[in-house]
């Protein structure tokens, strides 16, 4: 698939299945990431792998931090936590790790990360592969950012998603560029 089809036509997936992206996708993938834009090329992100016994791990981590936001083991949200990453048989966790720079701000150094979870996305489609970016409440729990080793300072941008595509995707609505571009200053 050539670049301009994959960036035309790229849809999130959520329904997944196995197998996971094979070696050689996973590192056309992980090369896409590499290439995000990087002001001063402080590489200021990192990512974690999770597949196989690592997603039930996971689901045992995404539970603990459930339990302790409502503190009541039987909340429908706790039995729900742990079955979250079942969802896919690959997750790539997107983490910033920003760096002190004198004209690189923090903020820049995330969007950098994002970014490269854009890239993943690109390149998980251009394979074939489905994906679809996922945050929510994990993606800011102290609980999960300890259990994946965050350092202080270190966020998660996203959690990618992977896998075989599960049925058809969505319908998008097509866009008109025009109703999002505009000429400035207006003749």
């Amino acid at each position: 698939m050539d670049a301009l089809s994959a960036l035309h036509n790229r849809i999130s997936m959520p329904r997944l299945t196995g197998p996971a992206p094979t070696a050689e996708q996973q590192e056309a993938i992980f090369r896409a990431a590499l290439r995000a834009p990087d002001h001063a090329w402080l590489r200021p992100w990192r990512f974690l792998v999770v597949e196989g016994e690592g997603l039930e791990r996971m689901g045992e981590l995404f539970q603990a931090a459930a339990l302790e936001r409502t503190g009541d083991p039987a909340a429908p949200e706790v039995a729900r936590a742990a079955k979250l990453p079942l969802r896919a048989p690959m997750i790539i966790i997107a983490i910033s790790s920003p760096r002190a720079h004198p004209k690189v701000p923090e903020a820049e150094q995330d969007m950098s990360c994002a970014v490269a979870v854009g890239n993943m996305l690109l390149a998980a489609h251009a394979q074939g592969l489905g994906a679809v970016w996922r945050t929510g409440e994990p993606a800011r729990d102290p609980v999960i950012s300890r259990g994946l080793g965050l350092a202080p300072g270190e966020k998660i941008i996203a959690f990618l998603y992977l896998g075989q595509s599960l049925g058809e995707g969505k319908a998008v609505p097509a866009l008109d560029p025009r109703d999002f571009f505009r000429r400035w200053p207006e003749n």
